[in-house]
């Protein structure tokens, strides 16, 4: 049997997919035009400009998974797991200079490397020109100070230029590795549902949207940033020592009527003065990762309270919840507070070594060339020439100094960002092991539509939640899935949609079907009505006239005209409107296979009634697989499977027919259970007798339509409480109709008749 591998959805989306379509499908652009927001003409074409030129990362298979020795102690082994993340990160970061990276990553490097190389050249030229212009104006040569005026200009704009051409090339590389990387990491967390696994998982990943936005940048930004910072203290230092070296030369000291020389004693001076201040900057500041990482934490946790709060206003408002939420977000917030007054304490240590460094790097060199200018041996444009040159080497031995705070805010954005790539890693090599308790996808067989072969839900921690269901559903059944609340109706639900891995045995799709998911809560885009509707598939899929007929057999005509306004309508729209305008997709899409998990909760009788009979008449074909409690859509479904939760795992406990199958054609007197009137005996229609339940079946539809049975053999000559008139006879009568699934005769019974329990 050949493996299919559906596409995985979300179970609070909705999305229309072929279910034999692979799982590494890359999430479509937004729309233009759908957003938040219309862009200006000017602005459309420079982002197309962009969008087309940026990199589009891919998804790499996952690293082997490391495990820390059983012989360290909690400690060593939390340090060592922090050294595994900076490594895991660049794992993934390194291939943007990789073979399948971006093909303009290695042209764009050189290309600053050449600049910075070219623009110390500058600097040294303005370092000679300091000197020439010092030693004319001691001489008083004022020929020369108006030539080097003149010189100075086309110096500076050179300079100038070129320091502006490396910005644009190093931001260039920023912007396109973070495009690169941020393509291949939101690919792999949409792959097969996994942003969506990750909720039932452990791990270090909370808050991913933080992690892939504010932390990967940091992430990506400050390694470019500390390259070329690196690269040129390293040019500075090396071409600057040999100007202190040669200016400076040696300084003779006269100790006890001795004379010491130091040799290149601007030299030595400059690297014990960098020395001094990096070590005290390492010092003070080795909690500074620790730091920056816990405030990064705590405001991703803010950021979430805030969310939540927005997308369920009204809940918290109806409920008067503004006190409990407010104390939430206090809390949280506090906690952001306490942070950052910890790093506050730490910023201050280090701004006072950076500070005082910055005051006497200047003043240190002219102090020790004081001596020999005094004695003659040094001219005022060596004093200033040394004197500049003795900056920059100190500026290019205290990049540590400077960076030290960026350097660990890059560290912990870095962790964060690597600890959801290896809580991605976990998810990946779980769907590609069978060790871990897999579920499989395969092709169905025997013309079924679908099927499940001793299939097993678990946890991830391998704790059981459905035991081995076998269950074959055929094209156009409709499936009702019940059992009490907690016995694992939705997981098995959602293992059939490909969003749960966890577990054995398979779920077989028809090789050709798409499958579509409407849940409790559908999930309503921002944007235009237009795009809520059309979701998840482009707005411009279907014309406005299509939406607006689709709009108005649900029930929501009254919004036709709003159609491209744009609005919050996830706050708009109420509950029930949400599930209409669910089903709304539903009937755009046109699945092969849907599945209506508590789908007509927010709804009424009479609304749900009308949402089935819609889907039922305008997809006449579609199998329906439905989870929910109300005894009333027993009338839209074929079929009723019941779970009892069980010691062990929820296992299925009946599979009955609601409609006779196409194959029982031979026709069967209706037979009656029984009623049973307040106080008195069961009334009993005239020539019925006892039998199972399980032949025949309950229906309760509104207020005014009590009880009634209905054979499943013979569902044309179903009788109704105290009337032996048969169907098709009786549905003439007023108050009287056919069920809408199997076509029986709906007889009131009256309010006061409740359901005997069984004879026996």
């Amino acid at each position: 049997m050949s493996e299919a591998k559906p596409k995985s959805k979300p179970a609070d989306g909705i999305e229309a997919r072929d279910a034999t379509k692979s799982r590494r499908e890359k999430p479509s652009r937004q729309t233009r035009g759908d957003g938040p927001r219309e862009d200006t003409p000017r602005e459309k074409k420079a982002s197309a400009a962009e969008a087309a030129s940026e990199p589009v990362g891919e998804a790499a298979p996952p690293p082997d998974a490391v495990e820390p020795d059983p012989k360290l102690t909690p400690e060593q082994a939390e340090q060592a797991r922090k050294k595994y993340l900076l490594r895991r990160f660049w794992i993934s970061g390194r291939g943007y200079w990789g073979r399948h990276g971006d093909k303009l990553a290695w042209p764009l490097t050189i290309g600053v490397l050449l600049l910075i190389c070219i623009n110390i050249g500058f600097q040294y030229g303005i370092n000679v020109w300091n000197r020439s212009m010092f030693d004319a104006l001691e001489q008083r040569n004022a020929r020369t100070v108006y030539l080097l005026s003149a010189v100075f200009v086309p110096l500076v704009i050179c300079s100038g230029s070129l320091v502006v051409a490396q910005v644009y090339l190093r931001m260039t590389i920023q912007r396109r590795w973070r495009s690169w990387l941020t393509t291949g990491v939101v690919a792999r967390w949409l792959a097969n549902g996994r942003y969506y696994q990750l909720n039932l998982v452990g791990g270090d990943h909370q808050n991913p949207e933080a992690r892939m936005t504010e932390d990967l940048r940091i992430a990506t930004e400050s390694p470019v940033d500390f390259t070329a910072g690196v690269l040129n203290a390293f040019l500075s230092a090396s071409t600057f020592i040999v100007v202190l070296w040669t200016i400076g030369g040696a300084l003779t000291l006269p100790i006890g009527g001795e004379s010491i020389t130091i040799p290149g004693f601007l030299v030595i001076t400059a690297i014990i003065y960098a020395a001094i201040t990096s070590t005290s900057m390492v010092v003070i500041g080795r909690d500074f990762v620790q730091l920056s990482e816990r405030k990064n934490q705590a405001e991703a946790e803010l950021r979430y309270t805030l969310t939540r709060v927005r997308e369920n206003g009204e809940s918290i408002a109806l409920l008067g919840g503004e006190d409990e939420e407010r104390s939430g977000i206090d809390r949280n917030f506090g906690h952001v507070l306490r942070q950052w007054a910890l790093l506050t304490g730490q910023h201050m240590r280090t701004a006072a070594v950076s500070q005082g460094s910055s005051l006497f790097a200047p003043v240190v060199p002219i102090l020790l060339c004081a001596p020999k200018f005094l004695e003659g041996s040094m001219t005022l444009g060596e004093v200033m020439q040394a004197a500049s040159a003795f900056g920059i080497v100190q500026g290019a031995f205290g990049w540590l100094v400077d960076n030290y705070p960026r350097l660990a805010d890059w560290n912990a954005s870095a962790r964060r960002i690597a600890s959801l790539m290896m809580s991605l890693d976990g998810l990946e090599r779980a769907e590609q092991s069978d060790a871990l308790g897999r579920i499989n996808r395969g092709e169905a067989e025997d013309g079924a539509i679908l099927s499940l072969d001793n299939l097993s839900v678990t946890l991830d921690d391998g704790t059981s939640v459905v035991k081995e269901t076998e269950v074959v559903i055929e094209p156009g059944e409709r499936v009702l899935v019940s059992g009490e609340s907690g016995s694992g109706k939705s997981t098995l639900v959602r293992a059939v949609a490909g969003l749960w891995p966890w577990g054995g045995g398979s779920v077989n799709f028809h090789t050709d079907r798409r499958l579509f998911m409407l849940p409790q809560r559908p999930y309503i885009p921002s944007g235009t009505l237009r795009r809520a509707v059309a979701y998840p598939a482009a707005a411009d899929k279907w014309t406005i006239k299509q939406i607006k007929a689709a709009l108005d057999k649900v029930g929501l005509g009254y919004l036709t005209g709003r159609i491209k306004e744009e609005a919050p309508w996830d706050q708009t729209l109420s509950g029930g409107e949400k599930q209409r305008l669910a089903f709304a997709r539903l009937l755009l899409h046109r699945p092969d296979i849907v599945v209506l998990d508590e789908a007509t909760s927010a709804l009424d009788e009479k609304s749900q009634d009308t949402m089935m009979l819609t889907v039922i008449r305008e997809l006449p074909d579609v199998t329906i697989i439905s989870v929910a409690h109300r005894a009333e859509l027993e009338a839209f479904h074929s079929r009723k499977i019941t779970l009892e939760r069980r010691e062990g795992g929820a296992k299925l406990v009946s599979d009955v027919d609601l409609i006779p199958r196409k194959a029982q054609t031979q026709p069967a007197e209706p037979r009656f259970v029984g009623f049973q009137h307040s106080g008195e005996k069961a009334a009993q229609v005239k020539g019925a007798t006892a039998e199972p339940r399980t032949d025949v079946q309950a229906k309760r539809l509104g207020k005014d339509i009590s009880w009634l049975w209905i054979s499943r053999r013979d569902p044309c000559r179903s009788r109704a409480a105290g009337s032996s008139a048969p169907c098709p006879s009786c549905c003439a009568a007023a108050h009287r109709r056919r069920s809408p699934a199997s076509g029986a005769c709906i007889w009131p019974a009256g309010r006061q008749w409740r359901q005997r329990s069984r004879p026996r």
